[in-house]
């Protein structure tokens, strides 16, 4: 661990204790007495208000109502940090101007030669989105559903929420339990178990018109919910996916597909989901997909129907 972020990381233990002794950094840290010293006398210039016990274990005292200083980036965190934010224009996120201030105020935090390379890594740097001729200048698509940040502050409060949509020229109302917020193939949904026909839903944010709490009788537990989530998710695609297929995996995969490696190079992989073999448009999109991820998969556990669509879909190149 570099100095630097061993101050850090030493700061924010000492701060959360009342007492500590050089003998617990040392333990702690794995680091020389010398060194525990000289980093404890350095976070005391830094204004941290500590006062040395007298004694052999060198003990110190945090003072009640101590502040923390004020944190300090290593240069590859900063680097971390602002390419993160370029990364996530043009992605449709919420609370763009607090993400624009945060920006700002990284870029007050920091030397002049630290600005000096994260000015040279905005004008180098392009992301999907961004305009070539002008890395500045943000498409419109950067900006979010206005529903959406509206929708996080009260699915903070309550997951029971009843949910208005217009769709086609008709408005209908959904009590659900929330189950995620996602943003898909440029969309955003919220995905909710109804209450009513007591199954899984998924709705654009960009049809809802209304969201609040759901003060009416809910009827179901959490627990019940997740009971029935479980029920109705049994696995039923089971496949073991080879480097290429990973790399195929990274670049899109349905929301509910996940994968788990296999070995600590993340070479190999499995990947479990659930495939609703009844519903005519998932069964497309997964047929599609598995084709998608190549030859580089090793084949498990995997529903008829879709071996079937598979096997149409191979016949209309090999006759």
């Amino acid at each position: 661990m570099k100095k630097v972020e061993r101050i850090n990381t030493i700061m924010r233990y000492i701060n959360n204790r009342a007492h500590f002794t050089i003998s617990e950094i040392m333990q702690e840290f794995n680091i020389s007495r010398s060194t525990a010293i000289r980093d404890i006398r350095e976070i005391e210039a830094m204004g941290m208000p500590l006062v040395a016990e007298v004694g052999r274990d060198g003990g110190y005292i945090v003072m009640n109502n101590s502040v923390l200083p004020s944190v300090r980036f290593t240069d590859n965190e900063i680097k971390a940090l602002f390419i993160a934010f370029m990364a996530t224009r043009n992605q449709q996120l919420p609370y763009l101007k607090s993400r624009q201030s945060l920006a700002e105020k990284l870029l007050g935090l920091i030397s002049e030669n630290q600005q000096d390379d994260l000015v040279l890594l905005n004008r180098i740097l392009l992301f999907e989105g961004t305009n070539p001729y002008n890395p500045d200048l943000l498409d419109l698509s950067d900006l979010p559903d206005p529903m959406l940040e509206k929708l996080i502050q009260i699915l903070l409060l309550d997951s029971y929420l009843l949910i208005t949509i217009k769709e086609e020229r008709i408005t209908k109302s959904y009590p659900i339990y929330l189950l995620h917020l996602y943003h898909e193939k440029g969309v955003w949904l919220i995905e909710g178990f109804d209450l009513n026909e007591e199954r899984r839903r998924a709705f654009p944010v960009s049809i809802l018109i209304e969201v609040k709490p759901y003060h009416g009788k809910k009827g179901i537990s959490e627990k019940e919910i997740f009971e029935r989530l479980r029920e109705e998710g049994v696995i039923n695609l089971v496949l073991e996916l080879g480097p290429k297929a990973i790399a195929q995996f990274k670049k899109y995969h349905p929301f509910k597909a996940s994968i788990s490696y296999t070995n600590p190079y993340q070479t190999t992989a499995i990947l479990k989901s659930f495939i609703d073999v009844n519903n005519p448009e998932e069964l497309t999109e997964i047929t599609n997909w598995i084709l998608f991820l190549g030859g580089d998969i090793k084949v498990i556990e995997l529903p008829e129907k879709v071996l079937e669509g598979i096997q149409e879909r191979l016949s209309l190149f090999c006759p």
